[in-house]
């Protein structure tokens, strides 16, 4: 579970917190609020009292919710536009999802991208693009945050080094983070290969 918070968790809070300022009472929204990003901003947003809006597909839906989203948009069947205004738009996706959200962004709002930088800027708010960067500090808050149960990583799969190429190969999309298994835990038999 370690092995899932680290890029993860420091993304969600730096975007969420470095970067928009999200503050109690506030409304983000969050894409790809499924994945290893996702799962954990949903997580932290909710903590500090946002209202929080998840989006994905479909099979999504239970996860997002289940985590503390209070509403879901599901972007192969319901409208962007309806989820209205947002102080805080999180965005993993990029590309025509990342151009729509700009119009969802209120007056002095923000949107954070991950994926690609933002080539239109809201109307009366800021469009920013970020590398996460390290941060001991908050890396062992957040580890504590896990510790504690404040935190939950999601990890859909661990999987040996020897399928790692595999691993990520998109052939099914699954929920929160695969694993890659560097080395054996002590007792654990070690992988077997086929030639």
């Amino acid at each position: 579970m370690a092995a899932a918070l680290p890029i993860s968790g420091l993304t969600a809070w730096q975007a969420l917190f470095d970067h928009a300022h999200l503050t109690t009472g506030q409304t983000v929204l969050i894409h790809g609020a499924a994945g290893g990003v996702g799962t954990i901003a949903i997580q932290l947003a909710r903590e500090v009292g946002a209202h929080v809006i998840g989006t994905g597909r479909a099979d999504d839906r239970d996860l997002a919710l289940s985590l503390g989203a209070r509403a879901f948009v599901d972007l192969d069947a319901d409208d962007l536009r309806d989820v209205g205004e947002v102080d805080v738009v999180l965005d993993v996706i990029g590309g025509e999802i990342l151009r729509r959200s700009t119009e969802l962004v209120r007056p002095g709002g923000t949107l954070v991208t991950i994926a690609t930088p933002p080539t239109v800027q809201p109307k009366d708010g800021r469009a920013i693009f970020f590398v996460v960067e390290p941060d001991r500090v908050r890396l062992a808050d957040l580890a504590d945050r896990v510790r504690t149960g404040r935190l939950k990583p999601i990890v859909s799969a661990v999987r040996p080094l020897s399928e790692a190429a595999s691993a990520f190969v998109r052939q099914r999309r699954t929920p929160g983070k695969t694993i890659i298994q560097v080395a054996q835990e002590q007792g654990m038999p070690h992988p077997t290969t086929e030639g």
